[in-house]
C-alpha cells in the first residue's frame, strides 16, 4: 500500500468510515465492515432483498411474529421502553407495537439518519399516543437512551433480521454486553436468529436471481467512491457469496477481476485478480449455541418461537435484578 494525497473528511461519520475503510483493505485479507452497507440506497436495497423468493428469513420472522406476537408481547411489562437495535424498516416494530400498546416509548436505533427519521415519521398515523424517539447511532458501541426510555420502570432490546449473525462470535458477546448496559438490569431482550440449515436453500438466499444481493454488495463500492473519493471501477468486481459449512456462516465478497490499483481515503491499494473484500458474515445459530453466547455475559434464555419448518428462530433473553452491569 502506498500513500497518496491526504484525503479530508467533511464529518466524524465519514472520518470513521474512512478509518475502516482504511484499516480493512490494509488487513492482509481485505475486508469492511457490512455496517456501512446500510447508506440510503443500501437500506432501500436490503428491502428489495427481503422481497425476493430466494430470501427466506424476512417471510419466517415476520410470519414469527404475527403468529406468537401476543406471546412475545408479554415479555414487555405495561410502561416499558421498547428500544429497536439496527431498526431499518419498521415493519417488524409494527407487529410488537400493536402487541403491547401500554410503552412509555419505542426507541429505533440505526446508523442511517434519512431511513430512520422516515421510518419514525410513518408510524405517527398509525401509533399517534406513541412516543417515539429515534437514535441515531451505531448499535455496536455504548450510546444513550432517551430519557423517556431511562426513567421507564423496564426496558426491553428488541434485535430483529438476524442481524446478530453479521457480528462475529466475540462482536456478538460484546453487543450483548453493551446491550445490558444499555437497558440495565431486570431487561428483557428479543433477538431475531437464522438457524443452521442446508447449504443449498442458504446459497440461494445470498444469490437471488434478480439481482437485489449483488447490488448491494457492490453499493459499498458506490459509496466508497462518493463519500471517501474511491475509484473503483464496479465493472472489475464480481458478487461472491457462499455457505461455509465449517464456520457456519454464509460469507459475502467482493472479487476484483483482475490485478489492479484502486485509490480511496486518500490511500492506494493494490489488488490481485481474485483477491476479495471480505464484506460481511451471517452466522446461523441453533437455539442452544445462541443461548449459550448469550448466558456467557449475563442474559438467561426466557423463550424461543420458530416458524413452522423451523427455518427462523426468535429468541428472548432476561436480564436478572441483581445483574452487575
Amino acid at each position: 500500500m502506498a500513500r497518496t494525497q491526504s484525503f479530508i473528511a467533511d464529518d466524524a461519520e465519514t472520518s470513521a468510515f474512512a478509518a475502516d475503510v482504511v484499516k480493512g483493505l490494509s488487513a492482509q485479507r481485505k475486508r469492511v465492515p457490512p455496517k456501512y452497507f446500510y447508506d440510503a440506497v443500501g437500506s432501500e436495497l436490503f428491502e428489495r432483498i427481503t422481497e425476493q423468493p430466494e430470501y427466506y428469513p424476512t417471510r419466517c420472522e415476520m410470519s414469527i411474529l404475527r403468529e406468537q406476537g401476543a406471546e412475545i408481547a408479554k415479555l414487555i411489562v405495561p410502561g416499558a421502553a421498547l428500544i429497536e437495535f439496527g431498526s431499518g424498516s419498521n415493519k417488524k416494530a409494527r407487529i410488537l407495537l400493536a402487541a403491547a400498546p401500554a410503552l412509555a416509548a419505542y426507541v429505533p436505533v440505526d446508523i442511517c439518519g434519512p431511513m430512520l427519521a422516515q421510518e419514525a415519521a410513518e408510524l405517527a398515523p398509525d401509533f399517534p399516543s406513541l412516543n417515539v424517539r429515534p437514535v441515531e447511532a451505531d448499535f455496536t458501541q455504548p450510546f444513550a437512551l432517551p430519557q423517556e426510555a431511562v426513567d421507564a420502570p423496564a426496558r426491553v432490546g428488541f434485535f430483529p433480521g438476524s442481524t446478530i449473525g453479521n457480528l462475529e462470535p466475540h462482536e456478538a458477546s460484546a453487543f450483548l454486553r453493551n446491550a445490558a448496559k444499555t437497558l440495565g438490569p431486570g431487561a428483557r431482550m428479543i433477538i431475531g436468529a437464522d438457524l443452521v440449515k442446508d447449504s443449498e436453500t442458504l446459497n440461494a438466499a445470498y444469490n437471488d436471481a434478480a439481482g437485489f444481493t449483488e447490488k448491494f454488495n457492490l453499493n459499498l463500492l458506490t459509496r466508497m467512491n462518493r463519500e471517501l473519493g474511491g475509484t473503483f471501477d464496479l465493472k472489475t468486481f464480481e458478487h461472491h457469496a457462499f455457505y461455509n459449512r465449517e464456520r457456519q456462516r454464509v460469507e459475502m465478497h467482493l472479487a476484483s477481476t483482475k490485478r489492479q490499483k484502486v485509490k480511496v481515503a486518500g490511500e492506494c491499494f493494490d489488488f490481485r485478480a481474485g483477491e476479495t473484500i471480505h464484506t460481511e458474515n451471517s452466522y446461523k445459530y441453533t437455539p442452544d449455541s445462541l443461548a449459550a453466547l448469550a448466558r456467557g455475559v449475563g442474559w438467561e434464555p426466557a423463550g424461543v418461537w420458530t416458524d413452522a419448518d423451523c427455518r427462523f428462530s426468535i429468541q428472548a433473553f432476561s436480564l436478572p435484578e441483581t445483574a452487575k452491569v
